[in-house]
């Protein structure tokens, strides 16, 4: 193994820091450690070791996203044929 090492130097905000702080010392790790089985594994795999995805929501936005699709396949549901129709019913 080749014992050469190389200091690493990034910025991250502090509350996020603090959280991985916490979460490693349960886990009985350091912000090194954690760091360094981190990129071992990315090495390891060729890619990031998790699934990194945008705009992943929450658990009530992909419940209410969910019931949107319902909806929209439920034949039963009435339907507008334009915003103003709808606010027309609405207002009445």
């Amino acid at each position: 193994m080749n014992s050469k090492i190389s200091n690493v130097s990034f910025r991250i905000d502090t509350n996020i820091k603090n959280q991985a702080d916490r979460l490693f010392s349960e886990l009985g790790l350091n912000m090194t450690t954690a760091f360094n089985i981190f990129i071992r594994q990315a090495v390891r795999e060729g890619s990031i070791p998790f699934n990194v995805t945008v705009n992943t929501p929450n658990a009530v936005t992909a419940a209410a996203m969910f019931e949107a699709e319902r909806i929209g396949r439920d034949p039963s549901v009435k339907r507008y044929s334009d915003v103003e129709e709808a606010l027309r019913e609405l207002k009445s």
